[in-house]
């Protein structure tokens, strides 16, 4: 499949119409689609929240400024799409609860086109796992968040998994300071690496 027509499909699905129809929101599918194939860099994350569903802009939010400070990244960097792919695990705002908290991702967006989308990320050489849902996925992580970060260096320097960057997990940043202290001053130095060698790449 071609680049852009994968893109294009993912643009118009509506495979969740009905279920999104059904949420506190009503909203309709609005797919938010942030990659290239020539892509160095993997954001794997949750799903859009409704900023985003607005902006159809992944990360324009405050978890985005959280996330780009974890990642020593400027704006036109995180969005340069030749460099960063940012794929999350439904690609479409699921909606809220009654408690007006995100709803979890389809697990059906995933199912439907992560296959595809990996199958197309041939150059990427370093994948952030943002959260439970794509940890769980991707690193058939059946441990906790915490206990899945705490073991990083399992998984480095090729993958790296993080926290949501959520404004929910203010607490958990401050009972685990080694996450800031320990993981991210390594985790900043190898992203600088590979978008490093992708501007050589690119000039």
């Amino acid at each position: 499949m071609r680049p852009l027509s994968l893109i294009d499909d993912i643009q118009h699905c509506r495979i969740c119409a009905n279920q999104f129809a059904m949420t506190m929101t009503k909203h309709a599918p609005r797919p938010v689609v942030w990659f290239t194939k020539d892509a160095d860099l993997l954001i794997m994350g949750q799903a859009p929240g409704m900023r985003v569903h607005l902006s159809r802009k992944p990360f324009t939010d405050p978890s985005g400024v959280r996330l780009r400070t974890w990642l020593g990244l400027r704006d036109v960097e995180f969005y340069d799409r030749r460099r960063i792919a940012i794929v999350p695990m439904a690609f479409c705002f699921p909606g809220y609860d009654q408690n007006k908290s995100d709803l979890a991702p389809p697990s059906i967006c995933a199912k439907t086109w992560h296959p595809k989308v990996m199958s197309l990320l041939e150059n990427v050489s370093l994948k952030i796992i943002l959260g439970g849902y794509a940890q769980k996925w991707y690193l058939n992580s059946g441990s906790s968040v915490t206990a899945t970060v705490a073991n990083w260096e399992r998984y480095a320097p090729e993958v790296f998994p993080l926290p949501h960057p959520s404004w929910r997990n203010n607490s958990w940043l401050k009972n685990n300071q080694w996450f800031e202290e320990d993981l991210l001053p390594v985790l900043r130095l190898r992203v600088r690496e590979v978008m490093n060698k992708s501007s050589v790449r690119d000039s």
